[in-house]
């Protein structure tokens, strides 16, 4: 009999491989090889210098077809100095998991992929399970997640439902999922005058005041009041700067910055035409010159709960005793993609310690979400 897979074994052979985006760093070469080893058809689907990773165990176009979703890049050390434990060495103390990307997330593929090798071992489905993981979620995100779903698009490669793994939970296994994340946008404003002497401001244009007046209707203005599964959406000034070091010159140009988390009461279009609505009404006040740049990271969507949260949630309470709120609050992640391909939850680990010096994991924890998800893959092809 084939030996289970050990997802902390894994976690540790992965936090080994120094990935720090957009560095492979050996991280994909040991998954494709345990895949591989499992019956897993892989593929590497590398774009713009980014490697990414595709398995498929189980026939191509099946009507049932379970998907993971993760990344094995990670975010710098930092100061190593400051670590207490070699961030690359993946050494246990006391019961955790120590190294950059233990909590985010490392421990999350490792167990996904630990959990679907065993599954298909021990009791093969009437379907398919796909692994999609890149190395490019902490990075631009240009060519990871979407470089995978647009190859799964042209070669005919479909999940029909998709769980995220990474860390929700806030203190404790099991007390949080994500069905669903708000859109996020900067928009970079630049306010131009004239520039002058300031003891003669009559001959210059200033394009502080300007400035100040647009930060303030935008950061005065409440956008919503939130929804039924969101939160407000919230602006932040987030920089306003001159660049002028003389206090006796009036600058020609002052720029800001503001970010904007929102819900799905608007979208980013929406949101930039608001903007641009607000630039213009200041802009006519004061005779001055503005201009937005505006990018849009990811619009809000939401996963309404149903069939797919319920059999997640139920795998959860199953094992942690738990029951997850279904939450939509946090920044951003690749789900914000795979939702135009399928259905989309994130399940995954207490994500307080991901990024931050001596990033670690409770090995009990990392066990606990492979049992996790090998329930939820019981559950989903034991459906009729």
């Amino acid at each position: 009999m084939t030996k289970p897979i050990d997802p902390v074994d894994l976690t540790a052979r992965l936090v080994r491989c120094a990935s720090v985006t957009p560095a492979e760093g050996g991280a994909l070469v040991l998954l494709e090889r345990v895949l591989s080893d499992a019956g897993f058809t892989c593929t590497r689907v590398d774009r713009g210098g980014v490697c990414n990773l595709f398995a498929r165990w189980g026939a191509k176009g099946a009507a049932r077809s379970f998907g993971f979703n993760g990344h094995t890049d990670v975010v710098p050390v930092g100061d190593e100095a400051a670590w207490t434990h070699d961030p690359f060495g993946a050494e246990i103390v006391d019961g955790y998991l120590y190294g950059r990307g233990a909590t985010d997330m490392k421990s999350g593929v490792a167990a996904f992929a630990a959990a679907a090798v065993d599954f298909v071992r021990d009791t093969p489905p009437d379907g398919a399970i796909i692994l999609a993981i890149t190395g490019d979620e902490e990075g631009p995100a240009l060519d990871g997640t979407t470089a995978l779903l647009d190859w799964m698009a042209a070669e005919g490669e479909a999940m029909r439902a998709c769980i995220v793994g990474e860390p929700t939970c806030v203190e404790t296994m099991g007390d949080m999922i994500k069905i669903g994340r708000r859109g996020s946008m900067t928009a970079h404003i630049t306010v131009t005058g004239k520039q002058g002497h300031s003891a003669y401001p009559h001959r210059a244009l200033n394009p502080l005041p300007a400035m100040a007046r647009l930060m303030d209707r935008l950061a005065s203005h409440t956008l919503d009041a939130g929804t039924d599964h969101f939160d407000p959406s919230t602006l932040a000034i987030v920089t306003i700067d001159t660049g002028n070091p003389a206090t006796n010159v009036i600058p020609a140009q002052v720029r800001a910055s503001v970010n904007i988390r929102f819900n799905d009461t608007h979208t980013g279009a929406s949101l930039t035409a608001w903007l641009q609505s607000e630039i213009d009404a200041v802009q006519a006040e004061f005779g001055v010159t503005i201009t937005q740049d505006t990018k849009v990271s990811g619009e809000a969507f939401l996963t309404p709960p149903g069939a797919l949260s319920k059999l997640i949630s139920d795998a959860v309470h199953a094992e942690t005793g738990n029951t997850p709120e279904m939450s939509t609050t946090g920044g951003t992640s690749d789900a914000r993609f795979v939702k135009d391909h399928c259905a989309v939850v994130e399940c995954g680990l207490v994500g307080k310690r991901m990024h931050q010096v001596d990033e670690r994991v409770p090995v009990a924890d990392i066990a606990t979400l492979k049992a996790i998800y090998t329930r939820i893959l019981r559950a989903y092809f034991s459906q009729p």
